[in-house]
């Protein structure tokens, strides 16, 4: 269902601060805190004396204390003392590669000795001046893959989002889809055009005219294991498009971080890093909260096509031309899938 030998977002730093946060990742309960002197740590959610969860308890001098009988948990999944008893042959618990990078926390659930932190994406918003960054976290009961399936086709936003980002230019406007490794790119561009609601305001927080005919692009792109990064914007008509100058244009990236929970479930980091305005506190908590009205839309949707297709595992599902980034999407994690599972049978 997913790769393992991957990096995913976790939870966001301020989950952890002061407290430990359990949390499935890939069907595995792994626990997450500040060990020493601030560093993360993730471990097997599961207390080796009487199994309970170690989320339970609490952090104290960076020891992670079991809060059933007091256990004193390491970083290293071992145990190191626990009220009246020697520890010193209690079985350790399994400890997860993780790492505190751009914003997030980033677990890996797989193989630790194929971990490298350095395969973590680096945003293209990270350490640039002039942008602003806002988001928001949900927890889905949909399989991650329609998720991706979703943000690859942009089409439903007409009918989803019609008060907010959809139009009927988008319907109109050709799809373009090209791969570059196992990156997938799922683009559209629309001309002359007026700006749905969202982009309005967007318009008219940058000065701009909100009325005005504008040029909008959309650029997905898929980024394994299951993140779809979304180049956004609208620029006046004729201006340049994505190249357009900053004083002529809103733009941004829609972020769409997505980790499995179960097969069924998932969690969703997204947010928007914009390129304009970056300043304006005020503007950001407004820009969060309209997108997550928007993204609340897709919910309800989502769920539900999950319960279908749950009543109806054998029916087959149409394939169509707007539905290319999300198919090559697949691919590419089921190839990933295979590759793990011929590992797993070699070193058997």
């Amino acid at each position: 269902m997913f790769p393992k030998n991957a990096w995913y977002v976790a939870c966001t730093p301020n989950e952890i601060d002061g407290k430990p946060l359990g949390r499935k990742i890939c069907n595995e309960p792994i626990v997450f805190y500040r060990g020493p002197e601030g560093a993360v740590a993730a471990l097997e959610d599961f207390c080796p004396h009487r199994g309970a969860p170690l989320s339970l308890g609490r952090v104290v001098d960076g020891k992670l204390v079991c809060g059933y009988h007091g256990l004193e948990m390491g970083c290293d999944g071992k145990t190191i003392a626990m009220p009246g008893q020697r520890v010193r042959g209690f079985p350790p618990i399994r400890s997860y590669p993780v790492a505190e990078r751009y914003g997030y926390v980033w677990v890996w659930p797989g193989d630790a000795a194929q971990a490298d932190v350095e395969a973590i994406p680096v945003p293209a918003w990270h350490g640039q001046t002039g942008w602003a960054m806002g988001g928001g976290l949900f927890n889905i009961r949909c399989d991650y893959r329609l998720l991706v399936d979703n943000l690859m086709d942009l089409t439903h936003e007409t009918y989803v989002h019609a008060t907010s980002i959809g139009q009927k230019e988008i319907d109109e406007a050709p799809v373009s889809t090209t791969t570059d490794g196992e990156v997938v790119i799922t683009s559209r561009r629309m001309e002359n055009i007026q700006a749905p609601p969202f982009w309005q305001d967007a318009m008219a927080a940058n000065g701009l005219d909100p009325k005005a005919l504008v040029d909008r692009w959309q650029v997905c792109r898929f980024v394994p294991p299951s993140n779809v990064l979304i180049d956004v914007g609208v620029a006046l008509a004729g201006s340049g498009g994505p190249d357009a100058d900053l004083a002529h244009r809103a733009s941004g990236i829609v972020v769409d971080f997505i980790t499995p929970e179960t097969e069924h479930s998932c969690w969703y980091f997204w947010g928007m890093a914009r390129h304009f305005q970056a300043d304006d506190a005020a503007l950001t908590d407004e820009i969060r909260a309209n997108q997550q009205k928007i993204f609340e839309e897709d919910l309800e949707m989502l769920e539900r096509q999950q319960l279908n297709l749950l009543a109806h595992p054998t029916r087959d599902l149409l394939k169509l031309n707007i539905d290319t980034g999300g198919v090559q999407a697949r691919r590419i994690i089921e190839r990933r899938m295979a590759a793990e599972s011929k590992q797993e049978g070699q070193t058997a």
